[in-house]
């Protein structure tokens, strides 16, 4: 099978693929040789290929991992049908695993607030990010909503928030206390056209984009000592998760968020079931190791 594999990667370089692509192939082949040894690749057959899958589900790669290199062994059996090596395709019939639903991330609490209360800056600039970050995590909102924001948007009287979410759909979120005042710190500073409506604008007075938030809040995040990378949307994690650790309404969190589906914030309940366990495994006199006892423990002088 190595005189095959080999003359597919050929095919391969002379099509033009990237060396780093030409190895991804050649591992992910020689790893299908190693679970068909002894069987030649000519030989093998769907229930084969479907063997070589099973293991490696058993050796715990994840799915993705999976995916891609069945995708590479498709490509070499349709390579080697279309090029009479062989008169079927024994990996037609495979179908690759469902993707793992991988978890959000989300700030811890302490860590939000100090990521937060740590923009510091008297100019007009940092009063506007501080009002930025402050109201998605207060409201739990996407990057585009934040974007979307219009001047009307925000009742002050009532300290609420219209928000126009996906497909059109406008949701009401009240507005913490400290965002409020954030929001009012940068509205004293806010100069804008008078026919411009966005909330949030850039240097030159017009709406600030997408792309500028992500940056200011990366570069905020360097600033002030985070220890991972952080975007907007994490921001929208840890409010969905800090909310139901605090209140177990998986339905209120559902209407802040502006899911259509249940099924949407179910995800953060695996986040809420990690802090309840690190809870219990701190906090329960079961859970824990037992230390060996001391003289204090056992009354010894």
């Amino acid at each position: 099978m190595s005189e095959l594999i080999g003359r597919f990667i050929d095919h391969l370089a002379i099509a033009g693929r990237s060396p780093h692509t030409l190895a991804a192939y050649r591992a992910d082949l020689d790893m299908l040789a190693d679970h068909l040894e002894p069987l030649q690749a000519e030989n093998a057959q769907p229930n084969d290929l479907r063997q070589a899958l099973t293991r490696l589900r058993a050796s715990g790669l994840n799915s993705r991992s999976i995916a891609r290199r069945l995708s590479s062994w498709r490509q070499f059996y349709l390579w080697l049908l279309r090029s009479g090596q062989r008169h079927d395709d024994p990996s037609g019939s495979l179908r690759a695993p469902k993707r793992d639903k991988l978890l959000p991330k989300a700030l811890p609490v302490d860590g939000a607030a100090a990521l937060l209360d740590r923009i510091e800056g008297d100019d007009a600039l940092s009063a506007r990010d501080r009002a930025i970050f402050e109201l998605i995590y207060s409201c739990g909102l996407r990057l585009s909503e934040t974007v979307g924001l219009n001047m009307d948007d925000v009742d002050f009287s009532d300290q609420l928030l219209r928000i126009r979410g996906k497909g059109g759909k406008e949701r009401l979120s009240p507005i913490g206390a400290v965002a409020m005042a954030r929001l009012r710190d940068w509205l004293a500073q806010r100069q804008a056209p008078k026919e411009e409506p966005a909330l949030f604008l850039g240097r030159h007075g017009r709406r600030l984009g997408g792309r500028q938030i992500e940056k200011r809040l990366r570069d905020w995040a360097i600033k002030t000592g985070a220890e991972r990378h952080v975007h907007p949307h994490m921001l929208r994690h840890s409010f969905a998760s800090h909310l139901l650790q605090s209140s177990g309404d998986l339905r209120a969190v559902q209407e802040l968020l502006g899911h259509a589906n249940l099924s949407s914030t179910q995800i953060y309940t695996s986040l809420d079931f990690q802090h309840l366990a690190k809870t219990y495994d701190n906090a329960h006199p079961r859970a824990r190791k037992r230390r060996a006892p001391t003289d204090e423990d056992t009354g010894a002088e």
